[in-house]
Order: structure tokens, then sequence, then C-alpha cells
């Protein structure tokens, strides 16, 4: 195949959502469908010891959540996809914002009991800012849910998006029978109650079919008007208004019984983009280019506990990447190769020999790399929008085991690393300052320091209202609020300047005293 056939036959996406609107079940069935996998995992049964594919690490197992994004990849037809399953917990949201910026597409997964919640408004924000398509995914129809019109308004009013519905579901709870697929005009009706497969026997049938009646009365006469009402409401599906990021197609389904997932998917291949434009400081990269360029969004330590590594997710943006090929590091100016690149399925990995524009390659990592380098054939690039928040809780970090000094040292290095929480040393004390951006956070890396390096750690109060990277071209004002702070003064791991404000009004105070500092609470990596 040509580099252009390869572009074209690719989907990046992202699966986000709330917690617990059923995002990695979706993910699950996405695999099945797409051969990937053979049986789901029960993710919530505790009779059954199978997490889900995408949730590897062992606190997402013992939680029942997703706590970090993992990447599946797999074929499906002649198309290769990408899926990348985010965590839903708001304490985990700066790992999924990150996400965002390598993929090409989105699909959000809403609760049909629920509505949209809060943490979906956000998410919705992200994708806005760049412009990303939006699918939705209605899921949980299989329990008592909201009027699936009642809920296409609500998306549009909250996620401020005009919708399409694509499919449209046959009754809700107890008595629902599945779903009707708009864009393709037919009926996937389920025979049998088989669930875990993807091998369940289902009938394809024509909303004109006499036999329609036997299989879903008595909501054959409702399906047709509700499909009336949909095709007076709505406007007719237009694909450029989806890539443009204006219109959201929509389907409802559920996921843990299978219905109306094969037509998210073979719906979603047909419609969305193929791997898009990047963009860079210095220029816009095109996927068809034919040198290799891409950048790392991510860094996972310890992605096999037994051998203590790091993996760099690196997302190709243009040209093929090679094994054992030479590439710069954009920062260092090194020329690096990589004998064992991997691809994903979740914590599975297998040695790719060629990558293309979309593809997520894991670089093994000795502690060179950040979040946000660039790799390239020699071009100086730094792609933009990968985002750092200023956190929003703050902890002094104790060594917990005087004995296990080197481990806490190491550890905590490598899971700051990750991007997940931040490290600030304080310039009056020397102390050590771990901030973040959910109460969570704290007790995954309590529990990663202790299960994954042997370190104990404590954790101990302070008060900290909120942390701002500083920059001005004035040095003298600078070096003044240097001089009158040094108490609120810290250093981030990569040695810039935090300013600790312990209070909004002595925030608000500094913006007004010292007008020449920029005081910026969203840094780029």
């Amino acid at each position: 195949m040509t580099l252009k056939e390869e572009i074209e036959r690719r989907r990046t996406f992202a699966i986000i959502s709330h917690p617990d609107a059923g995002k990695t079940t979706l993910t699950e069935k996405l695999l099945l469908f797409g051969g990937a996998i053979h049986v789901a995992g029960a993710v919530k049964s505790n009779k059954i010891k199978r997490g889900a594919t995408s949730d590897f690490m062992e606190i997402e197992r013992q939680r029942g959540i997703s706590v970090a994004t993992s990447v599946m990849g797999f074929e499906y037809g002649d198309v290769k996809i990408n899926i990348l399953d985010t965590p839903g917990h708001e304490d985990f949201a700066e790992d999924t914002y990150r996400t965002l910026t390598a993929v090409d597409s989105v699909i959000i997964v809403i609760d049909g009991a629920k509505g949209v919640e809060t943490q979906t408004r956000k998410l919705m924000e992200v994708c806005r800012m760049r412009s990303t398509p939006v699918m939705v995914f209605i899921n949980k129809l299989d329990r008592p849910c909201k009027d699936p019109f009642d809920l296409l308004d609500e998306v549009e009013k909250e996620l401020r998006i005009g919708v399409r519905p694509l499919t449209f579901p046959i009754s809700s709870g107890p008595t629902f029978k599945g779903v009707y697929n708009i864009y393709e005009s037919n009926l996937s009706l389920f025979l049998t109650g088989e669930r875990q497969t993807a091998d369940a026997e289902t009938v394809d049938i024509a909303l004109d079919d006499p036999r329609l009646n036997d299989y879903i009365a008595p909501f054959a006469a409702h399906l047709k008007d509700d499909l009336e009402l949909v095709d007076g409401v709505y406007e007719p599906f237009e694909r450029e208004e989806y890539l443009a990021g204006r219109l959201a197609p929509l389907f409802f389904g559920s996921a843990i019984n299978n219905f109306g997932v094969r037509e998210l998917l073979d719906t979603f291949i047909k419609i969305a983009p193929s791997p898009r434009p990047s963009t860079t400081e210095q220029r816009t990269v095109g996927p068809d280019e034919e040198k290799m360029t891409g950048f790392i969004f991510k860094i996972h330590a310890n992605m096999d506990p037994n051998h203590r590594d790091r993996l760099a997710f690196l997302k190709i943006c243009s040209g093929i990447f090679e094994r054992n090929k030479a590439y710069m590091h954009v920062p260092s100016g090194k020329l690096m190769k990589f004998s064992s690149p991997n691809a994903f399925m979740a914590e599975k990995k297998s040695i790719v020999d060629e990558a293309y524009p979309g593809d997520i390659v894991g670089l093994h990592d000795a502690g060179n790399f950040r979040i946000g380098d660039s790799f390239s054939e020699g071009e100086k690039l730094r792609f933009t929008g990968i985002p750092s928040f200023s956190p929003e809780l703050f902890r002094y970090i104790e060594n917990g085991d005087p004995l296990k000094f080197k481990q806490l040292a190491k550890g905590l290095d490598q899971l700051m690393d990750e991007g997940v929480a931040q490290l600030f040393v304080s310039s009056l004390n020397g102390r050590k300052i771990v901030g973040t951006v959910g109460a969570l956070q704290f007790e995954v890396i309590q529990y990663r320091l202790e299960h994954e390096y042997g370190a104990i750690c404590k954790w101990e109060p302070i008060q900290i209202y909120k942390a701002c990277w500083l920059q001005s071209d004035n040095r003298a004002q600078l070096d003044d609020f240097l001089r009158r702070k040094h108490t609120n003064m810290a250093v981030d791991k990569h040695g810039r300047l935090i300013y600790l404000a312990d209070t909004s009004y002595a925030l608000q105070l500094a913006v007004e005293k010292f007008p020449d500092i920029r005081f910026l609470f969203t840094s780029e990596f």
C-alpha cells in the first residue's frame, strides 16, 4: 500500500465520558466486534476475575475505574482502528486532556438515565477548542432511561452542538428491544441471549417488512412515529458539518448487551476522519509528508513492574516510522534508534516494524523523554497544544521508610514524568510538594509508590490556594517580586519558577501590584 492509502484507512479516536457511563465497557465491545478479543471482560462482576481489557493497572481492577489512558489497535475489515480509552474520573482529567491532542475524533459516552454530566461538559469544551469531530453514544438503554427526544434536546443544549440521531431505540429498560439503524435503514435484532461474544444470532429487517410486528410488537407503530418525527425535526446528516465539529452524529444502545455497538462501529469507519494535519510552532505538518514526525503525549512508568520499564507513547503525525531507523529527538538534538518499538493492545505489546500517521507507538525510555517532545528526520519542530494545568490540591510528601530513600526518589521522579501530578521544591525549606487536580491522585501515587517501587510515603497538609508559572520581560520587577515573595516560591521538575499563592486575595494582589509579570495557570510541556 502507498502512504496515502495507509493514511486513508486509519481511524484514531478517544472514548471519553463522565465516570461510570460505560466507556470502558463500550471499548471492550468495540474490540469484540472488531475481532481483537473473543470474550468481553465482565468489568463489574466479582465472579469473573477477568478485568476489562483496557483496565490493566492493579489499582484499576480494584477500584473498577480507569486511572490511565490505554491504547488499543486492531484491524476491522480493511480499516486500522486505534482506540484510546481515557479515564472518566475528573481526578485524572489531565491525562484525558492530553490524550485529546493525539486523536482525530472522539466518541462521547452518556448514561441514558443520568443524561449529560459535569465531566462530559468539560471534556466537550476541550474538543470544541480543537474543533475535534465528536460522536455521541447514549448508553445503558437496557435500564429505565429518559425519553430519547429529551436526551437529544439535552445533548444539544448542554454540549452546545447540533445533533443528528443515526440510530433510534425501540423502548428502554426491561422492554428494550434494540435499535433501528437510521443511517443504513435497517433493524438488527438479537435472537439469542448471548452477550459476551460477537457471534450472537441476529436478524435484519426493513421497516416495511410484515414480520416487524412479530419481533417488536407492541412497539412497531411507535417506532415508525418516532422516525417520522426525527426526519421532521432534524436536518439530514452532513458529513462536512460533523468533520468541522459543528454536528454530532448520535447513537443509542446498550454496550453491556451489545445493542447498537456494531451500528456505531460500522458507521464510524465510514464517516470518521482519517489522520489530519498537526500544528507546530513552526508550521502545519500534513500527514502525507514523506518525512516522519511525531510527538510524545504520554509517558507510563512500570508498564511491566518486573522490568521497571517506562514507555513513551509517540503519536505519528507524518511519514513512516521504521524500526531501527535513526530519528532526531528534537529537544536534545540526538539521533536515536529504536530496536523494539511497540504496538499496543492495552498492556499486551508487540514489536512493530512500521507505523503510519495516526498510529501510536510505544518507545522504551530510560528517562530521556518528556511529554511534548518531538521526533523528526532532522527538522526542528515543536508540536503545540499539549497542556499542563495548574494543580488544585497540594500536600508535602515525606519518606515513610528511611531505608527506602532511593526507591522513593526514583518512583517519584518517574511518576511525575507521566504528567499525572506535579512536583515542586519549596524555595523556603527545600521540602517536596506534590500538586494534583484531584484528591484520588494522592491515593494512586501512594499505592503505586508502594506496590511498584517498594517505597512508603506519608502526606502532610500545606495551605496553598493556587500554583502558577511566572513569565516576565521586566527583570527588575520579577526580581522585586521574588525578593518579596521568597517564602512562597518554588521550582517545578523542569526548573521553572512557580508562585504558590496561599489565598485568592494574595494572588489577586500580586497580579495587580506586578502588572509586568504574567501569572500562568496552564503551561505547555
